[in-house]
């Protein structure tokens, strides 16, 4: 075929139309996306059924009309009964005013007490002083600012010179001392007492005894501190010479 006929066959339309169609046949990209769609999908029956929720829903109430209306739900009603139970315990206080105002006068007293109480430990207490030593035994009680109230000692018992130094003799000081304070009406008046020890006499232990026993029973509770005042030597000048008999 020469050139001039091949260009005059291209120049018709009709003829040179099918001269450039392609081989293949043209695929759309539906028909390829449809390579991906046409296997049949599993259907799942559990994704028909509405999943319920772990919670309850509640649903708002709808006026459809006068005679239909929607129902509450459980939430709706447990609502209503918390609700009773709070006016039933309201009624109930402003019935029986008597119950709440006990109370809170139970709660007041408390609170008094405890303020008392914290009062009672930043005041100073009563003080018990028992000052033994290898001759005597003194026993003096004194006030909050240390002024005495009483004091006594083996030889206001009637013991005379060496009989004071014994236990016997501190044991019927401090019970006779005690005897006295209830006398006088000061046990009552003692709200808190400090012990104070001083010396190593056997006086110490003596009257120790005797507020540890049936005649201190009412001094006990009101004890609020126990301490030791005896005096000891650090240095400073020479001692007295000890006596040496025999």
């Amino acid at each position: 075929m020469s050139r001039f006929l091949t260009s005059r066959l291209l120049a018709v339309p009709d003829l040179a139309r099918p001269l450039t169609k392609s081989i293949l046949p043209a695929v759309s990209t539906l028909q390829w996306a449809r390579l991906f769609s046409q296997s049949p999908a599993v259907r799942n029956d559990d994704s028909q059924q509405q999943q319920q929720p772990p919670f309850p829903v509640v649903s708002p109430l709808v006026h459809t009309g006068p005679s239909q209306q929607q129902a509450p739900t459980s939430t709706a009603t447990t609502g209503g009964s918390m609700m009773s139970k709070l006016a039933k315990d309201v009624l109930g206080r402003a019935i029986r005013p008597s119950a709440t105002s006990s109370s809170a006068e139970e709660d007041l007293m408390r609170e008094v007490s405890a303020e008392e109480k914290e009062d009672d430990d930043s005041e100073e207490p009563y003080h018990f002083h028992i000052y033994s030593h290898k001759h005597n035994t003194h026993v003096t009680l004194t006030k909050p600012n240390r002024d005495v109230i009483m004091t006594l000692s083996c030889g206001n018992l009637g013991f005379r010179k060496s009989q004071r130094k014994h236990y016997d003799s501190a044991y019927q000081l401090g019970a006779y001392f005690i005897d006295k304070m209830h006398q006088r009406g000061l046990v009552k008046k003692i709200n808190r007492l400090e012990v104070v020890l001083a010396g190593f006499g056997q006086g110490r232990e003596a009257v120790v005894k005797v507020l540890m026993g049936a005649e201190g029973k009412h001094l006990r509770p009101k004890i609020v501190r126990v301490s030791d005042a005896t005096k000891l030597k650090f240095g400073g000048t020479r001692s007295k010479k000890h006596r040496r008999l025999g």
